[in-house]
């Protein structure tokens, strides 16, 4: 019985690391269809965002303030992982909507120098990121072991999805992206500001992405590929959970996550990874829109 937490524990503690990194490519991938293979490069800027961040509160702080740093980081690997992602769309996306596979070519190319732009920058070898006090040992109940670090990780990802659904269900700028998302001439006709609706949106997800690369960090080194050992699994994700859909990027994190612990536990990590992504192609040949898809009359014709 113990055993079969550990591996439950392991499978959540997965799957919220996938759904932080799939939430904004969920709602950005829905709303404009564009095929992001930058998005990892996003999770990488967080992630050196937070090293940068420590790096200056250990040079102008004092010690005792080390621990504020991590608060701090987050939202710097919001915002500055925003910018970068506000930048892309004006600069190259905004002029490839409706092109796919340009899309996909053009953010592979940026993805590589951005890889290349941070090898320069910091180095080739991966730097390490020192975890806040707070957050070192494990809680352990009824002998089971849980680290803090993973603990927190989910702590931060329910705090996300909260903000996500206020955002989208709750304020009137959800609204007007949720009715760009379906039926995008109809919201123009209506007078909504459908390019300022994508900018915005596609910045809000390429900042979540940063928040994914700040909680990375806790759990190993920060390195110029650490987005791209995530971007995969996380379109996946959306994939598996439907389009445009957040409770589709929830069950598509949750079912991948498990399934890679359990099968984990009796082999090895990359047959497992191998087992679990032809379990996904084999849902999606009877089910190719996903667990939870958006009904619409524009997305249907």
């Amino acid at each position: 019985m113990n055993t079969f937490f550990t591996i439950l524990f392991n499978g959540i503690s997965l799957s919220s690391i996938l759904l932080l990194a799939a939430i904004g490519l969920s709602v950005t991938f829905g709303l404009m269809r564009v095929i992001n293979m930058a998005h990892g490069e996003f999770i990488m800027i967080g992630s050196y965002t937070t090293f940068l961040v420590q790096n200056f509160f250990i040079a102008f702080l004092p010690p005792s303030a080390f621990d504020l740093y991590y608060p701090v980081a987050i939202v710097f690997s919001f915002f500055v992982s925003a910018l970068f992602g506000c930048i892309l769309e004006r600069l190259v996306i905004k002029r490839l909507y409706g092109r796919e596979m340009d899309s996909l070519l053009a953010t592979w190319g940026v993805s590589l120098f951005l890889q290349q732009l941070a090898r320069s920058i910091f180095g080739a070898p991966n730097v390490n990121v020192s975890s806040p006090s707070v957050l070192n040992g494990n809680l352990e109940i009824f002998g089971l072991a849980m680290t803090y670090k993973r603990l927190f990780i989910i702590f931060l990802v329910a705090a996300c999805l909260v903000f996500m659904y206020l955002l989208m269900y709750k304020t009137s700028y959800g609204k007007k992206v949720r009715a760009t998302m379906q039926n995008r001439a109809m919201a123009q006709c209506l007078g909504i500001k459908t390019n300022r609706i994508d900018t915005f949106t596609f910045a809000i997800g390429s900042g979540l992405a940063g928040v994914a690369g700040c909680a990375l960090c806790l759990l190993g080194s920060v390195g110029p590929s650490l987005g791209q050992n995530y971007i995969i699994d996380a379109f996946m994700v959306v994939v598996l959970g439907g389009v445009g859909k957040l409770s589709g990027a929830i069950a598509g994190a949750l079912l991948i996550g498990m399934s890679n612990a359990f099968i984990q536990f009796g082999t090895s990590a990359n047959i497992a990874k191998a087992i679990v992504l032809i379990l996904v192609v084999m849902f999606l040949q009877k089910k190719p829109q996903g667990l939870f898809t958006i009904h619409s009359r524009s997305l249907d014709d």
